[in-house]
C-alpha cells in the first residue's frame, strides 16, 4: 500500500472517532439541558418589575451574587450575560435574563415577568403594548443594493 492511501485511511478513522464522540456528548448535553428547562419551568413564579436597565456585561461585573460566582465554570466567567437591572417591590436587583427575549425587554418600563431564581424567563407589558425593538438600520451594502433595485424597478429587498 502507498503511503498517501495509509495517510488517507488514518484520517478517515480519526474523523469517524471524533463524529462519534461529538453526537454523544452533544445528546449528553442536550438531555442535561431539557432537565433543567423543565426544573426552570416548574420553578417559575410571576413578578411584577420595573426595568431600570439592560446590558451584557461580564458575570463578575454585573453584581450577581457570590454564590453564582462560585459555582460558575471558569470559562463561562469571561463571557458576556445579558443582565437587566429591576426594581422589585422597594428593592433593586441584577437579574440574568434569556437571551432569546433581552432584544425584546422594554426599558424604563414595568412588566410582568417569570423569574426562576435570579433567570428571567418571560416579560409581558403591564401598561400598553410591549415596544418591540426598533428595526435595524441596514447596512451601507444592503442600502446600495435596495436603491439599485428601486431605480431598476425591481421590489426592494428587506
Amino acid at each position: 500500500m502507498s503511503p498517501a492511501l495509509i495517510v488517507f485511511l488514518v484520517i478517515i478513522v480519526i474523523l469517524t472517532i471524533g463524529i462519534i464522540v461529538l453526537t454523544i456528548l452533544g445528546k449528553k448535553a442536550q438531555k442535561r439541558q431539557e432537565e433543567q428547562q423543565a426544573q426552570m419551568e416548574t420553578m417559575k413564579q410571576s413578578v411584577s418589575m420595573l426595568i431600570i436597565d439592560k446590558k451584557r456585561m461580564r458575570i463578575n461585573e454585573a453584581g450577581l451574587p457570590s454564590a453564582v460566582l462560585e459555582n460558575t465554570p471558569k470559562l463561562l466567567r469571561r463571557s458576556k450575560l445579558p443582565i437587566l437591572k429591576v426594581k422589585v417591590g422597594p428593592q433593586i436587583m441584577n437579574l440574568v435574563c434569556d437571551e432569546k427575549i433581552f432584544d425584546s425587554v422594554p426599558v424604563k418600563k414595568e412588566v410582568k415577568a417569570e423569574v426562576s431564581g435570579i433567570y428571567v424567563i418571560s416579560v409581558k407589558g403591564i401598561r400598553g403594548n410591549n415596544n418591540a425593538p426598533e428595526e435595524k438600520k441596514k447596512g451601507f451594502w444592503k442600502n446600495l443594493v435596495a436603491k439599485a433595485q428601486e431605480k431598476a424597478g425591481a421590489k426592494p429587498v428587506k
